[in-house]
Order: C-alpha cells, then sequence, then structure tokens
C-alpha cells in the first residue's frame, strides 16, 4: 500500500479544507514547492496535487505551480497525480502536459467517450466523492443523489482502469476513515485498483486500511501536522507503521502554525 501525501493549492498556498468547505480552510506552507520538497525527502513515491481553485472554477486554474510541483517530484523520480477542475479531454491533456503521470478526474468521466477512458488507461483516475448516500459534485457544493457503487460499476465497465474514493464528511477531520464504505465500494469495482481518501489519523487507521486491500491512502492532515511519521511515505509500501529493514522512526516534521485558519479537529 502506498502512503500518498496530499498537497491541496488554494490561491497559490497549500492547504488542508474540512469537509471541502473553502470556508475552513487550515493554512500550512506558503509555498506549496516546499511541501512537495519535504515529503519528496522524506520518501515519497506519488504526490497528491489538487488544484482547489480549479475545483470551485470548473476548469483548471493553477496548472503552472502544478507543473513546478511536477518537475521538482519528476528530477527526483517521484510521480504526480494531479486533480482539480479538470473536466474534459483537453484539461486531462493539459494536466498530463504539465507533468502529472496520472490524472484524476470526477463524474465528469461519465461525459467522456469509451475510446477516450480506454486511450489514457493507467494515466486517469476516476474520483468518486461519496456523501450522504449520493455524490459531492462540483467541488463538493452539491450532492447528487446518485448511488456510487452504480456510477463506479459503469464507468468500470467502459474502461475506467483506477478510483480513488473519498469519503467527503470525514476528510479534513482526522476522525478514521471510512471502512465499511470502502469495503462496499472495493466490492463493487473489484478487481480495480482502489485509493482512499478521508479521515486518516493514525497508523491504526493505515493498517486498516491495507487489511481491506487498498492500493493506496492519500494522506493531509495527519502528515502536516506530525499526527503521523513521514517516514511512512518511504516505508510504509510493505509495513505500515514500520520503517525499513527495522530502522527507527524518523522524527515527524514540526507541526506547522494554524495561521488563523478555521476549522476544527
Amino acid at each position: 500500500m502506498t502512503v500518498i501525501p496530499a498537497i491541496d493549492l488554494r490561491g497559490g498556498r497549500c492547504v488542508r479544507l474540512i469537509r471541502g468547505d473553502p470556508r475552513r480552510e487550515r493554512r500550512y506552507d506558503q509555498d506549496p514547492a516546499e511541501a512537495a520538497l519535504r515529503w519528496i525527502r522524506a520518501g515519497a513515491r506519488w504526490l497528491h496535487v489538487v488544484d482547489l481553485d480549479g475545483a470551485f472554477a470548473g476548469r483548471p486554474v493553477q496548472l503552472q505551480l502544478v507543473a513546478a510541483i511536477a518537475r521538482l517530484a519528476a528530477g527526483a523520480g517521484v510521480q504526480v497525480q494531479a486533480g482539480g477542475g479538470l473536466r474534459t479531454e483537453d484539461d486531462i491533456d493539459a494536466a498530463l502536459d504539465a507533468g502529472a503521470s496520472r490524472v484524476v478526474i470526477g463524474t465528469a468521466a461519465e461525459a467522456l467517450p469509451d475510446q477516450v477512458l480506454r486511450r489514457y488507461g493507467e494515466r486517469l483516475a476516476v474520483a468518486v466523492d461519496a456523501r450522504a448516500g449520493g455524490l459531492a459534485v462540483r467541488g463538493w457544493r452539491r450532492v447528487r443523489r446518485t448511488d456510487p457503487l452504480t456510477v463506479a460499476r459503469r464507468l468500470a465497465a467502459r474502461g475506467v482502469r483506477r478510483f480513488v474514493y473519498t469519503a467527503t464528511a470525514r476528510d479534513g477531520t482526522l476522525a478514521g476513515p471510512d471502512l465499511a464504505g470502502l469495503r462496499r465500494f472495493l466490492a463493487a469495482v473489484s478487481p480495480l485498483p482502489v485509493i482512499a481518501a478521508g479521515g486518516v489519523a493514525r497508523v491504526e487507521d493505515l493498517d486498516a486500511l491495507r487489511a481491506l486491500g487498498v492500493e493506496g491512502v492519500i494522506v493531509g492532515r495527519a502528515l502536516y501536522e506530525g499526527r503521523l511519521d513521514p517516514g511512512l511515505l518511504a516505508a510504509g509500501m510493505s509495513a505500515v507503521g514500520t520503517t525499513a529493514a527495522g530502522a527507527p522512526p524518523t522524527p515527524a516534521a514540526t507541526s506547522p502554525p494554524d495561521r488563523g485558519a478555521a476549522g476544527t479537529c
């Protein structure tokens, strides 16, 4: 299981939103490239970069910053999966041209032709953002009353090869992952790989997710606030909670200040 640090971009800074609410923002790095370098140096193999401004605008906004992060990552042999506001074939191509190895789009994938979904193959993952039994859409500002499992099964049949499942009500809350929802989702799209997101706070959460069989887990706030050892980015692939070859854990990074940000734990 791959532990993937999240780098969420808003206004040129690295932030985290509580449950995706733009009014509940926690600010971390003024320069997102610094966050990228920190996780790269800690041993990350993938970075999850999200253009939040793009998600709210419905079109890519920060591709230049995504490209800058992708260049840093590529120089260290690290890959980037990028998302946020990507809804068309042109958007996907622009993100790939910016240096992303994989692009994450939401249920806008339903509007793409089957041959397009198949053409991108492993370079495309579809985000299924679950909320209140439906799907969070349009930058998570609306809930579409559609069964997420039905949508995922249909997209899998049309050629999607990977999913990112997010429990949006838990995202940024440190409340723990939605294991029951993930278990149902994994069964619905098996044997396709699934990356989990939302709520991770402790090593035990990573252990539980690995036991379910997810391919990877996206982690944000727990890393930025020092609740999880950054050494997991390198060592968590085969043995969550330990470091490679039994080495002592890497000290957690200093928790960044919460510079007037809204939101609670």
